[in-house]
């Protein structure tokens, strides 16, 4: 694979430089960017951070491109040797050169080779992406050819193996994908403005069955599926300040660790409105999945190399608190909900005032989906229900019913106000329920409400103060917290933190740090000292655990 993949690399050199002599001028760029976190650990027993053989731990990435007319190519070198906290997954650790690609550009064709990233629509059937916050990277090795056939159209097709960590999984991942730009084609939708996109994909994944037992009863073993496809039909339209999408996806049987070896076939839907205009915003949106793990390796939970990505019906939360119980996307099957409102009061109204005001609105809902198990007892905690239900379709399933449990809820709102020409205001509240024995696999439901107060003073030009109180009241779990953040930034190059986030409720321990952060140019350099709590960071519905951690940190981030 290697030596075929340097071959088509310099193949598409020699085109470049073909075409190259066509043109006068023939200007080629490097660009890339270079990612180091550092974090001198130090041992806490009162935070539960543990210690280290070695003297620093480190995740470190540098990546170089070149782009020309006809050619662009890039490579990206890793560091992980001794990565941060809550990397340790065994095949993680590592260093060397896992990521490169060639690209071969001509008119509206392009050809690379190599690892790739990308996506087919919303993502319901596929999406290869790479997270380094969460430690992701899905990203294909092989081949992806992209033409656009007539005005209008869009066609991908690729194919290749899915990275683990330093490796590749042995099984294959191909597919295809179509989009049409309808009003390309009709007049009267163009001269209006309005849009019209269909699109259609289809992705099969080959893993050979014989790869892995799994055993039903002491005479009998399942008969794993060599191939499993899956098909996705989609439609966007655009009309002035109003957007609407609707999405189907669909998939063969693919038992998997993950719904513990059932031959169900999956499927999800996704619906979604928005407006955005005069002043105001919405977006209402709704998603039922049924069993649409989709990974290149069934069984293989330890790394998230999931072909496919089901969004998250959540808001991305920024305040620490409001951000300590985020909710992952349960693959197995969930309804989901959220909607999204927004609106500028004008200035100089009577609820705009005299700067105007801004009001956000956002909630989400979360419940299971209906399921009537083949299994009358079935629950995680029986095994002999589970071990029962392999082999079979699972469970039954009505489409458009919910189920009893109630996974997640929300509701936040916020309120930007600003109260003179150096001032300004923002009050948060969030609502939320979380069931972790969905989300974590343990026992209990935390209700919760997070209060939050910002404020920016801004001294001059260069100086501003930015403040926060946040405080959380919760009668379960750790109890309540309390959380305070101070920001000084000094334009053009410094900027100082000092937060604490303090747990009143039950363990009354801090979680302090201080950064400072130096920014000039394509440079960023930030340092610190402090606690990490032990918890969950999520992006996207998709989480990795964090484990505590304390010590210096020194972060370097340079784009060129």
């Amino acid at each position: 694979m290697r030596r075929i993949l340097f071959f088509g690399v310099f193949g598409l050199l020699a085109v470049n430089a073909l075409f190259a002599q066509e043109e006068s001028k023939f200007p080629i760029a490097f660009h890339g960017s270079i990612q180091t976190d550092i974090l001198f650990p130090q041992a806490d027993s009162v935070i539960g951070a543990k210690e280290y053989d070695q003297f620093a731990l480190t995740n470190t990435y540098a990546d170089l491109n070149l782009t020309s007319a006809y050619v662009e190519a890039g490579t990206r070198f890793e560091f992980l040797k001794y990565p941060l906290p809550g990397y340790e997954d065994v095949g993680f650790d590592g260093y060397g050169f896992p990521f490169f690609y060639a690209t071969g550009k001509y008119k509206t064709a392009r050809l690379t080779v190599g690892d790739f990233y990308d996506q087919f629509g919303s993502g319901l059937i596929f999406r290869t992406y790479e997270d380094r916050n969460i430690g992701i990277d899905n990203s294909l090795r092989g081949g992806r050819l992209y033409i656009e056939p007539l005005k209008g159209a869009r066609l991908k097709v690729l194919g290749g193996q899915q990275r683990r960590y330093w490796t590749h999984n042995s099984g294959y991942v191909a597919g295809t994908d179509l989009e049409l730009n309808i009003d390309r084609w009709i007049r009267k939708m163009e001269e209006s403005d309005a849009y019209l996109l269909v699109g259609g994909s289809f992705v099969t994944k080959h893993e050979d069955g014989e790869d892995e037992v799994i055993i039903t009863d002491a005479q009998h073993k399942l008969n794993l599926p060599d191939n499993v496809g899956a098909y996705d039909l989609r439609m966007t339209f655009q009309k002035g300040f109003y957007t609407f999408l609707a999405e189907y996806a669909g998939k063969a049987n693919d038992p998997s660790k993950d719904n513990e070896y059932i031959y169900k076939k999956g499927s999800a839907l996704l619906l979604s409105g928005s407006y955005s205009g005069n002043n105001a915003s919405l977006l209402v949106q709704a998603k039922r999945s049924d069993n649409m793990s989709f990974r290149s390796k069934r069984s293989d939970l330890k790394n998230p190399s999931f072909i496919n990505r089901l969004p998250a019906f959540t808001a991305q939360q920024t305040y620490a608190l409001a951000a300590l119980y985020p909710y992952a996307t349960q693959p197995d099957g969930e309804w989901a909900f959220q909607s999204a409102f927004s609106y500028n009061f004008k200035r100089k109204t009577a609820l705009g005032g005299k700067y105007g005001t801004i009001v956000r609105i956002n909630t989400s809902y979360i419940r299971n989906i209906d399921k009537q198990y083949v299994v009358d007892d079935y629950g995680w905690d029986n095994p002999a229900s589970i071990l029962a239900l392999r082999g079979t379709e699972g469970y039954t399933s009505s489409f458009f019913k919910l189920g009893k449990e109630l996974y997640y809820r929300d509701l936040n709102i916020s309120i930007d106000k600003k109260l003179s020409q150096d001032f300004k205001l923002n009050l948060f509240y969030m609502n939320q329920y979380i069931d972790l024995g969905v989300v974590r696999r343990e026992i209990g439901v935390v209700k919760s409400n997070i209060f939050v107060a910002e404020g920016k003073y801004q001294f001059n030009k260069k100086a501003t103060l930015r403040t926060e109180l946040q405080y959380l009241a919760t009668r379960q779990d750790e109890g309540d917290w309390l959380c305070g953040v101070a920001e000084l930034s000094l334009l053009p190059y410094f900027m100082f933190t000092l937060s604490d986030m303090y747990n009143v409720g039950l363990t009354d321990v801090h979680y302090y740090r201080a950064m400072v952060t130096f920014t000039r140019g394509s440079h960023f350099i930030q340092a610190g000292y402090g606690r990490t709590r032990a918890g969950r960071d999520c992006s996207g519905g998709v989480c990795r655990d964090v484990p505590a951690a304390k010590g210096f940190t020194l972060s370097y981030n340079y784009n060129f």
